[in-house]
C-alpha cells in the first residue's frame, strides 16, 4: 500500500509496500535528511506527511503482519478467534493462524469478523507507517507539528484512530456545490465534515488543507461555484473552527491529470479573472478575522460516528443489502440540531462525553466494551442521550448481543426492547405520529416493546399501527429517547425543538438555508451568521450587544438583521 493510495496487490513485490523493511528505511532516510536540513529554517512551521493516505495491500508481508495481528488480539488463540469470527457456520473453522487470508478480491467475505479485522489492520498498518515517518522528525526537529491531510468521510481508514497520530488535525473539502441537492444541504453535510475534524482534537483549531476556488476535475460533473459560494464555504470553514483556508492549486499545470482542477490562477496567468477576485475577497475577509484565530467552537451536543460501526453496519447481512444510510442517517440528526442554532460536535463512541448535554447515537449498530456503560453514567448525571433503530445489536466482534436489543444493558437505559426490524421497499412508507403531527417513515421501521420507557410517538399503518415509534425513558438526573424508524427530517426538527426546549437548548428552527456558528476564547465570543440561500433571510434576534467585525456596525440586543443571498455576518461580544 502506497501513502499517496495506490494498491499492491502483488504477493512478493514490495518494493512500495508499507510494510516492507526496506521501503520503511527509505522513508526513513527521506525524513531523516528534510529534518536535517529544513527542521530549524524560520519558514517551516509544519510538516505535511504523506498525501491523503488510503488503499490496501495483500501481499506475503502484510498478510503475515495482520496474522500476527490477530494472534495478539486473540491472544495467540485460534479458538477464541473461531468463536468471535463464529467460523462454525458454513463450515469456516480455522485450524491455525496461518490458513487466514486477507478478504481479497476473490476472497473470503462472508465471514464478517474477518472482513472487520482487516479494516482495522488496514488502519494498524498505516499508523504504524506515520509513525515511522514521523520519527526521524521528531528527532532532528522536535519542535515542529505533523499533520496528514484526511478526506470526506472516507471509508478505508479509520481516522479515530490515524488522528491521534498526529498533531494538527487538516483535511480536504471538496463539497458538490450545485448538484441536485438544495445548496444548504451540501454545507450541512461539508458543516458534519468540519465538526468530525475539530473534535479529533477537541480544544485546538484544525486546518483546511485543500479546497477549491473554482471547480474540481475528478466528479462525474465539475460545476463551477456561483458567485458568492466560494467566500461563503470559506467562511463556513472558519466558523466550524478552521484557522486556515489553503488551496489545491495555486496555478493550474499545462498536462496531467489535474491541468484543469481549479486554481487561483488559471491557463492565462492573468489576475483579473472573477475566480482570482473572489480569492483576494477571502483574503481580505482573513486579515479582518486575524482576531478569531486560536478561538474553538464550544458545542453543546455531538453525533455519534465510528468507523468500526460504519464497517459493521456495511457488511451486515440483513435489514437492507444495499445502503443502509449510516452516514446520511448521522448528517441528518446533525442537520436537524444545526437547524435549531446548535453546532454538534462528531465523535467517537470511545471518546469522552464530558462537557456534552446531548448525544445522538444514531445506528449505535456495535457497541464496543465500556461504551454503553459510560453512556449510562452520562444519562444519569443529567444528558440527554437519543437513539435510533438498529442500536445495539452486536459487540466489537459483531457477534449478536443475547438477551434483545439493544444489548449490553442499554435496554435499562433506553426502557424498551427491539422485537422486530422491518425493512420496508423503496417507495413504502409507514406514519409516525408525534406530537399531534403526522410524519412520513420510510426504509427501516423498528418495532418495540417498552421495559419502562413511555411512548411519546406511535405508527399509524400496517399491522403495528398504534405501537411505539419514539419513546421517552427518564433515567437517573437525564432521560433517553428512542426513535425507531427513519423519519423524515421534520419530525427530527420537532423531536429535537422539544428536547432543547426543555433542556434550555437551541431555539425555534433557524430559516432555511441560514447557519449559526459559534467560536470562544477567554474574553470574546465570535457568532458566524451564513446564509446558504439566494434568498434574504432574516436573521433572530441578536442575543446581546455585540459588533459586526465586517462591516463595523455596532449592534444591539434583539436587533435582527437582514442577510442577502448568500450573506455573511461575524460579530463578536464579550463573554
Amino acid at each position: 500500500m502506497l501513502p499517496n493510495g495506490k494498491r499492491n496487490l502483488h504477493g512478493g513485490r514490495h518494493n512500495h509496500c508499507i510494510t516492507s523493511p526496506v521501503y520503511r528505511q527509505k522513508v526513513r532516510e527521506m525524513n531523516t535528511l528534510l529534518a536535517k536540513r529544513y527542521g530549524s529554517h524560520p519558514g517551516v512551521i509544519l510538516w505535511h506527511l504523506s498525501n491523503e493516505y488510503g488503499g490496501a495491500c495483500c501481499c506475503d508481508l502484510c498478510r503475515a503482519k495482520f496474522r500476527d495481528l490477530l494472534r495478539e488480539r486473540y491472544h495467540n488463540d485460534i479458538k477464541e478467534l473461531n468463536h468471535a469470527w463464529w467460523t462454525s457456520f458454513w463450515s469456516h473453522t480455522y485450524n491455525s493462524f496461518e490458513q487466514i487470508d486477507p478478504p481479497m478480491d476473490q476472497g473470503e467475505h462472508s465471514v464478517l469478523g474477518l472482513v472487520l479485522d482487516w479494516r482495522r489492520f488496514t488502519t494498524a498498518n498505516t499508523a504504524d507507517f506515520i509513525r515511522n515517518e514521523i520519527e526521524p522528525l521528531q528527532e532532528y526537529a522536535p519542535s515542529l507539528p505533523v499533520t496528514t491531510n484526511f478526506m470526506w468521510l472516507f471509508g478505508g481508514l479509520d481516522y479515530n484512530q490515524i488522528s491521534k497520530e498526529i498533531d494538527v488535525i487538516s483535511w480536504d473539502a471538496y463539497p458538490r456545490w450545485h448538484n441536485e441537492q438544495p445548496v444548504y444541504e451540501v454545507a450541512s453535510e461539508t458543516a458534519f465534515n468540519h465538526a468530525m475534524m475539530r473534535a479529533f482534537k477537541r480544544g485546538q483549531p484544525f486546518m483546511l488543507m485543500e479546497s477549491t476556488p473554482s471547480q474540481v476535475n475528478w466528479m462525474p460533473f465539475n460545476k463551477l461555484k456561483r458567485p458568492g459560494i466560494h467566500q461563503l464555504a470559506c467562511l463556513q470553514a472558519v466558523a466550524s473552527g478552521s484557522d486556515t483556508v489553503l488551496y489545491f492549486q495555486f496555478r493550474m499545470g499545462r498536462g496531467s491529470f489535474e491541468q484543469f482542477h481549479g486554481a487561483v490562477v488559471n491557463h492565462t496567468g492573468r489576475d483579473d479573472t472573477r475566480v482570482f477576485r473572489e480569492v483576494s475577497q477571502v483574503g481580505e475577509m482573513l486579515k479582518d478575522l486575524s482576531q478569531v484565530a486560536g478561538s474553538i467552537p464550544a458545542p453543546r451536543a455531538a453525533v455519534i460516528y465510528d468507523w468500526d460501526n460504519r464497517w459493521a453496519i456495511e457488511d451486515m447481512a440483513g435489514a437492507a443489502k444495499e445502503d443502509k444510510k449510516y452516514n446520511e442517517t448521522c448528517i441528518q440528526h446533525f442537520r436537524a440540531m444545526l437547524r435549531l442554532g446548535e453546532d454538534p460536535d462528531v465523535i467517537s463512541s470511545t471518546e469522552s462525553f464530558a462537557g456534552y448535554d446531548l448525544i445522538a447515537a444514531p445506528m449505535l449498530y456495535m457497541l464496543k466494551p465500556g461504551v454503553a456503560q459510560r453512556l449510562k453514567e452520562f444519562v444519569a448525571g443529567g444528558g440527554v442521550l437519543v437513539t435510533t433503530w438498529l442500536t445495539g445489536y452486536v459487540d466489537e466482534s459483531t457477534l449478536a448481543f443475547l438477551g434483545g436489543f439493544p444489548g449490553d444493558g442499554l435496554m435499562e437505559l433506553t426502557g424498551v426492547e427491539a422485537s422486530e426490524l422491518d425493512t420496508l421497499y423503496p417507495g413504502q412508507s409507514n406514519k409516525v405520529l408525534w406530537s399531534g403531527r403526522e410524519y412520513r417513515a420510510a426504509e427501516f421501521c423498528e418495532l418495540l416493546t417498552l421495559r419502562g420507557a413511555k411512548a411519546a410517538g406511535t405508527y399509524q399503518e400496517d399491522f403495528y399501527a398504534g405501537q411505539p415509534a419514539v419513546t421517552v425513558h427518564p433515567y437517573g438526573k437525564g432521560m433517553s429517547v428512542h426513535i425507531a424508524a427513519r423519519v423524515e427530517e421534520g419530525c427530527l426538527l420537532d423531536i429535537y425543538r422539544d428536547i432543547f426546549k426543555e433542556r434550555r437548548m437551541g431555539g425555534e428552527p433557524l430559516p432555511m438555508g441560514l447557519e449559526i456558528h459559534s467560536r470562544i476564547n477567554e474574553e470574546k465570543r465570535y457568532r458566524f451568521y451564513l446564509n446558504f440561500s439566494e434568498e434574504g433571510v432574516t436573521l433572530p434576534p441578536i442575543p446581546v450587544s455585540c459588533r459586526d467585525i465586517l462591516s463595523g456596525k455596532e449592534l444591539a440586543a434583539g436587533d435582527a438583521p437582514e442577510l442577502p443571498g448568500y450573506g455573511f455576518m461575524v460579530t463578536v461580544e464579550q463573554r
